[in-house]
């Protein structure tokens, strides 16, 4: 692989929030741990060896899981990208949450989108606002240093909306606007901000593929924790693969492999290329003798992209359904915590979703008392360390305005993934691929839980609903 070199310069100095300017003495501890949450970008339940790959290397992480907790049943909080991480970043679900889809149909910003794939379409976006209260802004007021390097997807078309202007200390990535403005911006980009300074990666220059995205976001998040490691920090390591374009030069993990087609061998490599810089971080926190004191959380933004090698690979983990679907395919994900002494060796079935992200780390850092009021999310820190939540009673749930919802209670779960059409019912714990719909069975059921969804619905500005009204 090419080695890269850090891009630090006179562009820090405009990233920081004021609250940097603050002294601190205090000092992480292993109860009140660095955090380092790492997300993945469409990567499905089954493309990590830990969860049943037998053809995808990721022994990194692979090391995490087997000593640390891995969770079964956890739930991203949307099908697609920034609903998904809207819902992490403010405790919300997507049907209460500020950004429900990628695009939406009424408000926002209208601007162009030009895909990786290189097509374009105007459309509009919601981006979080000032009052919206972030999970970085929660966990601040415990005096941690916040960073969030590379993808934010938050931002929609309003260039004040990126993470450095929504809580965070430090901002290394891309933003939506920026990104359609100035041409490739995903595994070999030429612009990258470095909190408002607009910056270049000289050698990408004219398409060259040299720095590849994920080595360069990895040495924005080892800067950050060697310039954090004396005071306790907030990482949010949010890389771009395995996402389409499957553009990477790399492939040497799987050129042995004469069936695979080209994009099957980039897609596999672009997650082993993903493994091996998690182990690059893992490391830098080893070499500073922070790891005990570190807490670090790894799992995907969603589920498996349609375009991805799902069959050759069973990215799905045989799960039904992709990327942009509230099936178990689209949704469900993988999670694994670790902390050395503290976070204990063992397999987790508790429902969990992104909502919960927000009350867990509050706990986790003393922060609690700067929760908003109204969060969808419960605190499961205890099941990070070796104790028991019962999270089956409450319903979990998800919507695309107008087409799609779903809600998970216990064992039952009831999602419809096309407009118009009834809830179909499946018990996932006996039918974790969703084949066998049990509405006809068990309508008393299905109604239950459709009455609960309809609760858990709040109007949106813009998402709005034939004759609903948005509510204050």
């Amino acid at each position: 692989m090419t080695k890269t070199k850090y891009l630090f310069g006179a562009a820090l100095l405009g990233t920081c929030s004021p609250a940097v300017a603050q002294s601190t003495k205090q000092s992480a501890t292993p109860k009140q741990p660095n955090i380092i949450f790492i997300l993945a970008d469409d990567l499905g339940y089954g493309d990590l060896h830990c969860y049943g790959n037998d053809y995808i290397q990721t022994p990194n992480i692979d090391r995490l899981a087997a000593t640390g907790t891995r969770f079964t049943q956890c739930y991203a909080g949307s099908g697609i990208s920034s609903p998904s991480r809207c819902t992490l970043m403010t405790g919300k679900h997507s049907g209460h949450s500020r950004i429900r889809d990628n695009q939406c149909p009424v408000g926002g910003i209208r601007g162009l989108k030009i895909s990786p794939r290189g097509d374009s379409t105007y459309n509009r976006r919601v981006n979080l606002l000032p009052e919206d209260t972030t999970l970085a802004t929660v966990i601040g007021t415990a005096r941690y240093r916040s960073c969030l390097v590379n993808k934010w997807h938050l931002d929609g078309y309003d260039p004040t909306a990126t993470p450095n202007h929504r809580g965070f200390d430090e901002f290394y990535g891309w933003a939506i606007s920026t990104a359609i403005s100035n041409g490739p911006y995903y595994y070999y980009p030429y612009y990258r901000f470095h909190g408002d300074s607009l910056i270049n990666i000289n050698e990408n220059a004219n398409d060259a593929h040299v720095r590849h995205n994920t080595e360069i976001s990895t040495d924005d998040a080892i800067g950050f924790i060697n310039r954090s490691k004396d005071q306790p920090f907030f990482l949010f390591l949010a890389y771009d693969a395995p996402h389409e374009p499957y553009h990477m030069d790399q492939t040497s993990w799987y050129d042995d492999e004469a069936k695979w087609a080209a994009d099957t061998k980039r897609y596999a490599a672009l997650i082993t290329h993903l493994d091996d810089n998690v182990g690059k971080v893992i490391g830098a926190v080893d070499a500073l003798g922070l790891r005990e004191n570190t807490i670090i959380i790894f799992a995907s933004d969603n589920g498996v992209a349609v375009m991805a090698p799902r069959k050759e690979l069973n990215s799905g983990g045989g799960l039904r359904g992709t990327k942009g679907q509230l099936y178990e395919g689209g949704i469900r994900v993988p999670l694994i915590v670790n902390q050395p002494g503290r976070v204990p060796v063992r397999t987790v079935d508790n429902l969990v979703y992104f909502p919960d992200f927000m009350p867990t780390l509050a706990a986790i850092t003393g922060s609690t008392k700067a929760l908003p009021r109204h969060i969808d999310g419960m605190d499961v820190h205890e099941l990070f360390y070796g104790g028991n939540v019962e999270t089956g009673k409450r319903i979990l749930y998800w919507e695309f305005p107008g087409t799609q919802r779903a809600a998970r209670q216990g064992d039952w779960k009831a999602v419809t993934v096309k407009k118009g059409q009834p809830l179909e019912l499946y018990n996932i714990k006996e039918d974790p691929t969703e084949q066998h719909n049990l509405a006809s069975q068990y309508p008393e059921k299905v109604k239950a839980l459709d009455r609960e969804m309809k609760k858990l619905h709040q109007p949106s500005p813009n998402w709005p609903l034939p004759g609903e009204k948005e509510t204050k």
